[in-house]
């Protein structure tokens, strides 16, 4: 669990693993340079239960306190936890269980906003999938997204791409790499997970709040866009049109929001955008993925 400036939201965080039915685990917090009583706060657990290790750091992104995190990691397998997010009381040996008995390198619960339900209903179906599967469904988004937490990964697997120490989310550079690198991927939808999105300081506020969107998380995110789909394009190059695809549908989305929103500061982008898009009108408009709305778009805003 990486912490920063979450003094007052970390004690149910760190509480809900504390009371875990698995109990057989390490709990690697990483105080990544908080200014306010966060350090203490976790300090003060260690002090009571030797399965927490407290790392104390500069203040550096959140690959950087991932990677000092697992760069200490001991156990077979690791999972993640966010310091404003709480998590069922038997998360850890849902997700356990669920690698074990599928001989798996990933597996991945149910999650869900406090606030928020995606499309109005919970998925609690079960999927045994191979990378380029769990690829499918990650792209997707209705199952799970590339958020590191409500997973559990092999350490092996873990290990085996470090987290950008530069970029601010890291999660979509980092994700569908070890689903690609993994053997077996299992999915059970029971929600063991909740996420807390209902403040502004959340690194991903900007998905549910789109007049945050800013040129740098744009610029962020389509070059993270390009490479994914450079990176599985050389990985599974039969399902090319389906990589791209979403890359597009990325694109077209933010077009709709830039002009919707009439959002500031982004006016190259939206040039970059349109640009991309109008030089793969006919391709984007012909592939059996693309959405009604999302032809409606392209007629709509990409036009010169």
């Amino acid at each position: 669990m990486l912490v920063y400036n979450r003094a007052d939201m970390v004690p149910r965080a760190v509480e809900c693993i504390l009371a875990q039915t698995f109990e057989r685990f390490e709990f690697i917090i990483v105080n990544n340079g908080s200014s306010d009583n966060s350090g203490a706060v976790v300090d003060e657990y260690a002090k009571n239960d030797n399965r927490i290790k407290v790392i104390h750091k500069e203040k550096g992104n959140i690959g950087s306190g991932r990677n000092a995190g697992l760069d200490i990691a001991t156990g077979d397998y690791i999972a993640f936890i966010d310091d404003d997010d709480w998590c069922e009381l038997d998360f850890l040996e849902f997700l356990h269980n669920l690698i074990l008995d599928n001989n798996a390198d990933v597996s991945i619960c149910g999650a869900d906003s406090e606030f928020l339900m995606k499309n109005g209903e919970i998925l609690d179906d079960k999927l045994i999938m191979t990378p380029e599967e769990s690829l499918m469904e990650l792209l997707q988004r209705k199952r799970f997204n590339t958020t590191f937490p409500a997973k559990m990964f092999t350490r092996e697997l873990a290990k085996t791409v470090r987290f950008s120490e530069t970029d601010k989310y890291d999660d979509i550079f980092q994700m569908y790499k070890l689903l690609s690198e993994a053997t077996k991927v299992v999915y059970h939808g029971i929600v063991k997970y909740t996420f807390y999105r209902n403040h502004g300081s959340n690194n991903s506020a900007w998905v549910t709040n789109h007049s945050l969107i800013n040129a740098e998380t744009l610029d962020e995110y389509l070059r993270a866009f390009r490479e994914r789909t450079v990176w599985l394009t050389k990985c599974f190059p039969n399902s090319e049109q389906v990589w791209q695809y979403y890359e597009w549908s990325f694109m077209i989305s933010m077009v709709e929001k830039i002009n919707r929103l009439d959002l500031k500061g982004c006016e190259s982008q939206l040039e970059f955008l349109k640009g991309e898009l109008q030089n793969n009108r006919e391709v984007f408009l012909n592939n059996p993925l693309i959405k009604n709305y999302e032809s409606a778009w392209v007629n709509n805003y990409v036009t010169f």
